[in-house]
């Protein structure tokens, strides 16, 4: 299902925005859900990165849409940022902040039917490398391509990434099965590796992101043959 927020604050195209979405979803068999914020406050109050794609006017009481894209994109580097404006001078601002495009007020369906099936497009690239982690103070948006490897420890799993480290309940299977896709391998029991990081083979050992971790007899093959097919085909691009 795919998560959009509008942040508008004039009522008519509020409804119009809802409406459009509705109908895009029910033409293209799309699930979406959409949650509403009248302003740019109110959307950046406790802001967490869930969102596929963001619906920003720019012209609003407070906050403004610019700043609002500045503080959300502080948290969320990732979120598809689509501008609704009557100002195009306002909305050409909005590269700077990522934004893949705008919308110009007054809206038309078909217009609005193409820019928003681009920035569908755009946000299914991303999701594709993409997990969420629920950790105790929040939920973290990682690209699989930022973790190095994935212990486990009495229950708990420690995702080792470029960004530190990050712990949550969770089992090793469930980690593996959501990240076999993306090239993680396990070199044994405790360890799932990303093939991305992996810059040596010591004997018994694989450096990884400069940590050096155990390769077990059990794991030692398939590991050996996963990295070998990593390394030749396509996933090493």
């Amino acid at each position: 299902m795919l998560q959009i927020a509008v942040v508008e604050d004039e009522e008519l195209y509020l409804g119009q925005m809802q409406d459009f979405i509705r109908r895009y979803g029910e033409e293209n068999g799309e699930e979406i859900e959409v949650a509403i914020f009248r302003d740019g406050t109110e959307i950046l109050h406790h802001y967490r990165p869930i969102y596929d794609i963001i619906l920003l006017d720019i012209e609003m009481p407070g906050t403004d849409g610019m700043s609002t894209a500045q503080e959300i994109r502080k948290f969320d580097s990732d979120v598809v940022l689509l501008f609704v404006t009557n100002m195009a001078q306002y909305a050409i601002q909005g590269y700077s902040v990522g934004a893949l495009d705008f919308v110009l007020k007054p809206v038309n369906y078909t217009t609005f039917s193409l820019k928003f099936k681009r920035a569908i497009s755009k946000a299914r690239q991303r999701e594709r490398g993409q997990i969420l982690l629920a950790l105790h103070e929040g939920v973290k948006r990682l690209d699989t391509r930022q973790i190095y490897y994935v212990e486990v420890q009495n229950r708990v799993l420690h995702y080792h990434t470029d960004e530190g480290i990050f712990s949550l309940r969770g089992t090793m299977q469930s980690a593996e099965k959501e990240l076999e896709p993306h090239h993680f391998v396990r070199c044994n029991h405790w360890y799932l590796v990303n093939l991305r990081h992996v810059s040596e083979i010591r004997r018994d050992t694989v450096l990884v992101a400069g940590e050096e971790l155990e390769i077990s007899r059990r794991s030692k093959t398939a590991f050996l043959t996963a990295l070998t097919n990593y390394m030749g085909g396509a996933g090493a691009q």
